[in-house]
């Protein structure tokens, strides 16, 4: 059975019977088997677990970083499970904006080259426009004044704004982030929430790996992982 979005009938991810195993000396891994959901665009979805429940898994495939042993998975008007390893970096870098909970900012590069970075991979953007656009996003999320700097000289909270403002380099669709204010203060993490959810308004699409349900009013629903498996998501907006 499908889990429906409740807010689409068209979804943005359908993941249908998605499993995924590893090796080991002990014989197969199972870290995910038969998940069947459906996201929307423009929905802000948090993806919560235990440990070993199946979260980077599951992140993983949607972004492409891993494949799927079984199982399809369809992102916009693509069949991601089908693309070969180059086929996926492309489209990757086209069409998913990853922010990591360690950020994740090449040392040698400055805060305006990392975010430049995706946009000289992909050749979404004119050579001409690359700065232009990087100093445009550094500038939204407040810490333009930092572009020409190492990523070293900045705090946890500026280069999570950063890693943002790199992820959004390439006007992707979906923002896929993993444990984004795990390193962060409270305060940082409040502000970097309400710019995900600034995204959502604007029709971003946001699943977000999290362990802090203080933040559970940001998202329309969750989605629960044990041992793999994925329960029927819920409201979370329902009871506040």
């Amino acid at each position: 059975m499908i889990e429906h979005n409740p807010l689409s009938r068209s979804p943005l991810i359908s993941l249908i019977g998605l499993g995924k195993e590893y090796g080991s000396a002990a014989g197969p891994v199972v870290a995910l088997r038969d998940v069947n959901l459906e996201i929307a665009m423009g929905e802000f979805v948090a993806v919560i677990g235990k440990s070993g429940s199946g979260k980077t898994t599951l992140i993983n495939l949607l972004t492409g970083i891993d494949s799927p042993t079984r199982g399809s998975i369809e992102i916009g008007t693509t069949s991601v499970h089908e693309l070969n390893q180059e086929q996926l970096a492309r489209w990757r870098g086209k069409s998913v904006g990853v922010v990591f909970q360690f950020f994740q900012l090449l040392p040698t590069l400055t805060v305006v080259e990392n975010v430049m970075l995706p946009m000289d991979f992909c050749n979404v953007f004119m050579p001409r426009e690359r700065r232009e656009r990087a100093l445009h996003l550094l500038s939204e999320m407040g810490i333009a004044d930092q572009a020409d700097r190492p990523p070293s000289t900045l705090s946890g909270g500026q280069q999570q704004r950063a890693a943002i403002a790199r992820a959004l380099a390439n006007d992707p669709s979906l923002i896929v982030a993993d444990e984004p204010t795990g390193n962060l203060d409270s305060r940082t993490a409040e502000e970097v929430m309400a710019f995900f959810a600034g995204l959502v308004s604007a029709g971003k699409t946001v699943v977000m790996v999290t362990h802090e349900r203080d933040l559970a009013r940001y998202f329309a629903r969750s989605i629960i992982l044990t041992d793999g498996t994925v329960s029927p998501p819920t409201s979370d907006r329902a009871g506040t």
